[in-house]
């Protein structure tokens, strides 16, 4: 598929100071001092009487204190009409625009707020944007999980010892609490690459990956879970930038990106949805999907990063997918269109489904009554902090 242009220049625009300002280690580990939390301060997630629970992920809602307000009205929207039992924030949920720490909390409250309001259990993952102000704010990542804990219906938490700020895995009990019935695994993606490795030029706009101690984390959680419950627990994967698979699968091949292997791809995969910008994933690819291959249990892995790209399809087994950009104060298709990709992707998840994920589907602005009018429309003022 071609590239586009404009949005490429806008992924440029917006990397403005994150880029200028990421470590030039930042592919060394990050490692996180705080255990996970359980889910909801301790009510757990668990599956209605009827087996079913539902999922939603809200992606790169990346904007400043003054977030759009349709971007507030889709996540409202969304959450009253799917009414889910849970939320992933897939990363970006913030700009570099800030130049205070209130600013940052302020912008964080408008995207948690609406789950706070409705009692919906949530949990954060961090993108490459959200750590951009850092160097004017101080709210790095660490911080900014403090601030979130204070909030009731907040779910995050970190595994200690491992690469990142969001990684953890949450359980979705069986009817009854009779024990793990489905696992959500959070993922932190991380941020930049360095420009150079090994005294060698990394790509422009190259990005940070999954570490090989998160992937090794991953399966050796995986093992505990199959062992508690007896059998492999079937799990959604969610963290901001895409695998080098996801692009593997638009084209059906590791080495044949044309129009042709497309098609055929379509067909193999059940590819549905648009890709209208290239995967901008990292320098490495870090095994993560063969580790989930041959665990067995992961059933899809979904991102964001990519505002323009909204497709899922299945991967030898594996559903992988992009959530829709979600905030209307970051780029989009540009012109009129600007904003008719805004959305959500909702999960249905049945314990009576072979593999429990029963369907995803994407949900969009446009059909929320949303006004998608391409002029921003920032909030005349921050909303006050809704910690409860």
């Amino acid at each position: 598929m071609p590239e586009n242009t404009s949005n490429t220049l806008g992924r440029r625009r917006l990397l403005g100071l994150g880029a200028a300002t990421a470590a030039g280690g930042a592919l060394a580990a990050q490692v996180a001092t705080a255990a996970p939390a359980s889910a909801s301060r301790g009510r757990g997630l668990s599956f209605s009487d009827d087996g079913t629970f539902r999922v939603v992920q809200f992606n790169d809602t990346q904007d400043n204190h003054r977030t759009d307000v349709r971007t507030i009205q889709l996540i409202e929207r969304t959450l009253d009409a799917e009414r889910p039992g849970f939320v992933v924030v897939n990363g970006d949920v913030v700009n570099g625009d800030m130049t205070t720490a209130e600013q940052v909390r302020q912008a964080y409250n408008h995207v948690v707020l609406p789950m706070e309001e409705r009692r919906i259990p949530w949990a954060v993952t961090f993108g490459n944007h959200d750590e951009d102000s850092v160097a004017a704010t101080g709210m790095t990542e660490a911080r900014i999980r403090e601030f979130l804990s204070g909030y009731r219906y907040n779910a995050g938490g970190t595994a200690s010892g491992v690469s990142g700020d969001s990684n953890q895995v949450l359980t979705v009990h069986t009817r009854g609490g009779r024990g793990p019935g489905f696992a959500l695994w959070l993922l932190d993606s991380g941020r930049y690459s360095p420009e150079t490795i090994a005294g060698q030029e990394v790509e422009e706009y190259t990005y940070e990956t999954i570490h090989s101690d998160q992937v090794a984390w991953y399966r050796e959680q995986s093992v505990a879970l199959e062992r508690r419950a007896g059998a492999p627990v079937p799990g959604l994967m969610f963290f901001h930038i895409p695998l080098w698979e996801h692009r593997f699968m638009w084209f059906g091949s590791p080495t044949e990106w044309t129009e042709e292997s497309h098609a055929a791809a379509v067909v193999k995969h059940g590819i549905v949805g648009e890709r209208n910008e290239r995967e901008y994933t990292a320098q490495f690819n870090p095994g993560l999907f063969h580790t989930a291959l041959e665990r067995g249990d992961v059933k899809g892995i979904f991102c964001g990063h990519d505002h323009i790209n909204t497709y899922v399809g299945n991967y030898f087994g594996i559903q992988l997918g992009y959530g829709p950009g979600t905030g209307f104060g970051t780029y989009g298709l540009g012109g009129d269109d600007e904003h008719r990709l805004r959305g959500a992707r909702v999960f249905d998840l049945d314990l009576d489904h072979p593999g429990v994920l029963k369907s995803t589907r994407p949900v969009f602005a446009a059909d929320l009554g949303i006004d998608l009018s391409p002029e921003p429309q920032p909030l005349a003022n921050p909303k006050p902090l809704g910690h409860h």
